[in-house]
């Protein structure tokens, strides 16, 4: 992937007057990329999030990330990119909160309350220790995201994380559709639920770590979430259900990376995109109430 090569084709194409004037900046460019590789894939892995409930667990792995961010700096790791710490720390804090889940007689979201508490403290108690070291803005970037600080190595991780999920869900989404809405019925016709179980967990992790760089750890689960469920209100189809929460992720991460920048707002890049997708949904609840077909979707 030769981003460096689409950047600056992009910002010849601005400078030139093609494009918007604020595409002559390598940051927004950059930041936009990140939003055409983020927004499609949260929007499409949000519809599973939603039909299976794991709202909280998208939520919960985006607030984990401040610990993986704590722990990789404590290990001696780029604070700009411990991509090491940050995958490693919430992927096993995934798994092994699905693990429990099996296994053990409590509601999913008491387990997830139980282990979001115990690594908030941990990250809080880390990144204590680390005050004198480490400069606050940086904190503020991974907690509500920036566009000022997507870098070419983030850009390939997205590519990456992105190839990686669409070639392992895309496959898989029927399975794992029908695994959420009935797993007995899915069962009987040979679906490896348990096994699509622990993939999907990964896949979400994955996405989520990828994109705190641009949304930020405190909201990028809402992203996953709030396109989907506007498209759950308006949807009369599975299809249309995934297509229209693909296009609204998509359009809320592009919408919230550029206006701030095109209108001078002082308002984080994530802040900005949850709006955007939080304003969709209001639109597609208020559809929901005006137009009577709408009352009875599928998904």
């Amino acid at each position: 992937m030769n981003f460096d090569a689409l950047r600056q084709l992009l910002q010849q194409w601005a400078t030139a007057g093609y494009l918007p004037e604020a595409l002559a900046y390598g940051f927004v460019v950059n930041a936009l990329l990140a939003g055409l590789m983020i927004g499609p894939v949260l929007g499409g892995l949000g519809t599973l999030v939603v039909v299976k409930r794991f709202a909280f667990f998208s939520e919960a792995v985006g607030h984990a990330a401040l610990t993986g961010v704590a722990i990789g700096i404590l290990l001696g790791e780029p604070y700009t990119g411990p991509y090491g710490s940050l995958f490693g720390y919430c992927l096993l804090f995934g798994l092994l909160l699905n693990f429990l889940r099996n296994r053990t007689g409590l509601s999913p979201d008491t387990l997830i309350g139980v282990f979001l508490s115990v690594s908030l403290a941990l990250g809080a108690s880390l990144l204590l220790m680390l005050a004198g070291k480490i400069n606050v803005h940086i904190l503020e970037n991974v907690l509500f995201g920036s566009v000022l600080t997507v870098s070419a190595q983030d850009l390939l991780v997205l590519g990456v994380v992105a190839l990686l999920v669409l070639g392992l869900a895309l496959p898989l989404y029927n399975r794992i559709m029908l695994a959420s809405f009935n797993p007995q019925l899915a069962a009987v016709r040979g679906v490896a639920v348990k096994t699509l179980d622990y993939l999907f967990v990964v896949l979400v992790t994955l996405v989520t770590v990828a994109a705190v760089k641009v949304i930020g750890a405190i909201l990028v689960g809402a992203l996953l979430v709030i396109p989907a469920a506007a498209a759950r209100l308006v949807s009369q189809s599975l299809k249309g259900f995934f297509c229209l929460a693909v296009l609204i992720a998509t359009l809320s991460t592009l919408l919230g990376i550029l206006l701030p920048i095109m209108f001078d707002l002082p308002v984080p890049s994530g802040a900005a995109i949850i709006l955007v997708a939080g304003l969709c949904f209001a639109l597609a609840a208020l559809a929901r109430a005006l137009v009577p077909h709408l009352q009875g979707n599928p998904a």
